[in-house]
């Protein structure tokens, strides 16, 4: 792994100085390495080049800020590999950066938990703009951690855990998921256009007839449901986009935690009404 470079950071293509990071490389393409490397050197980025995959507690010990993976590299395990790399850190920026896929395997991909996903060949410059947004997106969501939890109906959202909770039980939302239920949450009961979630989810402009948002959507309020299923939180604007709040089922039957406000009043007027 290459030390940090002392000098001046470099500008970025916006114009912005390029934060100093820590990443891993998993990729045996030498020609494409060696061109990434020089350009990593010169931006002073730390980072370290894998050509198999190293196991998951030793790529918890390198305190990554990202990853980059070709998964072709990977064979069979490929998937097993990726899921367990995003479970065990939902924290870290994941970017895929392999041949040429299908779409059934790019949104495996990040169904799974990849923040990105690059076709190879491509230049160096987008796959470090890349990894340069996942970052970003990853520390802005970090910077809520230390928020207090957001309740409603029976939902608990926790950011330090990057999970949600019904009666202290987690509803297994993956960092996606979490990523979407945690921005609807913030928005406080407005509707969130499905290009504006898709920009701040996924960190770019959805392309023209992408669903990801929707189908997103569709698997949360299914979990939601199977956690909580006397009440609705993600609601529908057709044409627009999506709102959360905690709403009750029609015929729910939800029992209060403690009796009306008007209980204790009723009970002593009745008490002395019983002694007179």
């Amino acid at each position: 792994m290459t030390e940090l470079n002392a000098s001046l950071p470099e500008t970025g293509s916006n114009g912005a100085a390029s934060v100093a990071l820590r990443i891993a490389v998993l990729d045996n393409d030498s020609g494409f390495l060696q061109v990434l490397d020089k350009r990593l050197d010169r931006l002073g980025w730390e980072h370290r080049t894998m050509a198999g995959p190293a196991p998951v507690d030793e790529i918890v010990a390198m305190r990554l800020s990202a990853i980059v993976i070709d998964l072709a590299i990977l064979g069979p395990q490929a998937w097993e590999y990726l899921e367990r790399l995003c479970e065990a850190m939902p924290g870290l920026g994941v970017i895929v950066c392999t041949g040429r896929s299908s779409v059934a395997q790019r949104v495996r991909g990040l169904r799974l938990g990849a923040d990105d996903w690059l076709t190879k060949p491509c230049h160096p410059e987008e796959l470090i703009a890349r990894i340069e947004s996942v970052v970003r997106r990853r520390r802005q969501l970090e910077s809520r951690g230390a928020s207090a939890p957001v309740e409603a109906g029976e939902l608990v959202i926790r950011n330090d855990h990057f999970q949600a909770f019904v009666n202290e039980a987690a509803v297994g939302l993956t960092r996606r998921e979490f990523e979407l239920i945690d921005l609807l949450a913030a928005a406080g009961g407005r509707v969130l256009e499905r290009e504006d979630i898709y920009q701040r989810v996924w960190g770019y402009a959805m392309v023209r007839g992408d669903r990801s948002v929707d189908v997103f959507v569709r698997k949360l309020r299914q979990k939601l449901e199977q956690a909580s299923p006397d009440w609705r939180y993600i609601h529908t604007h057709f044409g627009v986009g999506y709102r959360f709040a905690a709403e009750l089922r029609e015929g729910a039957d939800i029992v209060p935690d403690a009796p009306p406000a008007d209980f204790a009043v009723d009970a002593v007027e009745e008490s002395a009404a019983l002694e007179a």
